[in-house]
C-alpha cells in the first residue's frame, strides 16, 4: 500500500491571487499590505506569471510525479483557510485565506484527506474554519484534525483501499508549532484537534482514538503540526512522543510545520517523518534562510505493509519552485537534497540512496 504525504499546502496570499478567482488581497502584516506583492517577488527572481493561472498551475510537475507513482491514498496538509469573509485572527503576524471558488486547486492534486490540525486554518476565525469544511465538503476531499466541535475535530478518518485495507488518518495540532491553544476545538465551539503538550497523556489522547478503530490490515497514520520553522535539529521531547505514538499502534508518523525537509526514522520498522518541509507557498522571492534551500521540496511515497505497518521503502521525488509552479528538481538540486537528508538522518541511523532518475529512497 502506497501512500503519498507532502509538506503544507499554502494556497493563500499571492497562491491565491494568481489563480481564477482571487479574493480580497489585503493582509494585515509589518511590512506587506497587499497580497499581490508576493508575485511580484517571485516575478522578480523568476519571470513573469500569466494570470489567471490554471488550477493545476501551483502543482505543475507534480502531478505528472504522482500519475507515475499512483499512489492508493493522497494525505495533504492543508495550511489555509477557505473563505472569502471571517475576521483576521487577532495576534498573529500572518494570515492566509483562498477564495472558495479556487478550491479546484486542491482537487487538482486529487486528495483523498486533507489534515486541518495547524496554525493558519483559523486565520479568519470560526467563520473561516466552517467555510473551509464547506468548501472542502462540496469539492467531495474529506478532511480531518478540526471540525465544529470537538468530537468531529478529533475523529479520525478511514480510506478503503479496495482489496488492500484501509488507511485510517489522525490529526492534531500542537502548541509547539505555533497553534493557538485557544484554537482548541470544544463541545460547543469549532476548532482543532489540539494537544498542549508531548507527554504521555498526550500520546495516549492520539492512539486511542485510533485503536478504538484500527483492526487487522489497517495503516494508521498520525499527522502532527509539529515544532518550528527552521533548523535540522529535532528535539528529544519529539522523539520521545514520535515513538511513544508507534508503539503504542500508530504505524506512520507523518510530520509537518518546517519550511524545509527535517530528519527521517525507521523505528522498530515504522516511518517517523519529523518534517516533510513545505510543498506549496509564495515564499518565492523572499530573501531568507537561504542556507536551508527551502525553494527545493520533497514529494514522498511510503510504500507499507498492510500486514504489519512496516515501511517497505519511502521514494522521494525533488521538486523546485519556479515561477510558483512545481518542476521536477534538476539532478543536481536532487542530489543536495539527498546528501542532506542523508547527512541530518545519520543520528537515526537512516541510509538515504539515490538513483540516475533522482529519486532518493529510504528502505527499512
Amino acid at each position: 500500500m502506497t501512500v503519498f504525504l507532502c509538506g503544507d499546502v499554502m494556497t493563500g496570499r499571492g497562491i491565491d491571487q494568481i489563480l481564477p478567482h482571487g479574493g480580497d488581497p489585503t493582509v494585515r502584516e509589518l511590512v506587506v499590505t497587499d497580497a499581490r506583492t508576493y508575485v511580484t517577488l517571485a516575478e522578480r527572481v523568476s519571470g513573469p506569471i500569466s494570470t489567471p493561472a490554471g488550477f493545476t498551475w501551483p502543482w505543475g510537475d507534480a502531478l505528472t510525479v504522482l500519475d507515475e507513482f499512483t499512489p492508493d491514498v493522497r494525505l495533504l496538509n492543508l495550511e489555509t483557510s477557505i473563505t472569502g469573509g471571517g475576521e483576521f485572527a487577532p495576534g498573529k503576524t500572518l494570515h492566509y485565506r483562498m477564495h472558495p471558488d479556487n478550491v479546484g486547486c486542491l482537487s487538482a492534486a486529487r486528495p483523498d484527506v486533507c489534515s486541518l490540525a495547524n496554525n493558519h486554518v483559523l486565520d479568519f476565525g470560526p467563520k473561516g474554519l466552517t467555510d473551509t469544511l464547506s468548501a472542502l465538503t462540496r469539492a467531495g476531499i474529506r478532511s480531518v484534525g478540526a471540525g465544529l466541535d470537538v468530537q468531529q475535530a478529533e475523529r479520525p478518518v478511514l480510506v478503503d483501499i479496495p482489496g488492500s485495507g484501509r488507511v485510517l488518518t489522525v490529526a492534531v495540532g500542537i502548541a509547539c508549532s505555533g497553534v493557538p491553544r485557544s484554537w482548541a476545538a470544544t463541545a460547543d465551539r469549532p476548532g482543532v484537534a489540539f494537544i498542549l503538550d508531548l507527554s504521555e497523556a498526550s500520546a495516549a489522547r492520539i492512539t486511542d482514538r485510533v485503536l478504538a478503530l484500527k483492526r487487522p490490515g489497517d495503516v494508521a497514520v498520525a499527522s502532527l503540526h509539529l515544532g518550528s520553522n527552521w533548523g535540522y535539529q529535532v528535539e528529544s521531547g519529539q522523539v520521545d512522543f514520535a515513538h511513544r505514538l508507534i508503539d503504542a499502534g500508530i504505524d506512520v508518523v507523518y510530520g509537518h510545520s518546517s519550511h524545509h525537509p527535517r530528519p527521517i526514522e525507521v523505528y522498530r520498522g515504522k516511518l517517523i517523518l519529523y518534517g516533510c518541509g513545505d510543498i506549496i507557498n509564495d515564499y518565492e522571492g523572499i530573501t531568507s534562510y537561504e542556507a536551508f534551500r527551502a525553494g527545493l521540496r520533497l514529494l514522498y511515497f511510503a510504500s507499507v505493509d498492510p500486514s504489519n505497518g512496516n515501511l517497505v521503502a519511502l521514494r522521494m521525488v525533488g521538486m523546485r519552485v519556479r515561477r510558483m509552479r512545481l518542476e521536477r528538481a534538476a539532478q543536481a538540486d536532487a542530489e543536495w537534497l539527498r546528501a542532506k537528508l542523508g547527512d541530518i538522518s545519520r543520528d537515526f541511523n537512516t541510509r538515504v540512496d539515490g538513483a540516475a532518475d533522482g529519486t532518493i529512497t529510504v528502505r527499512a
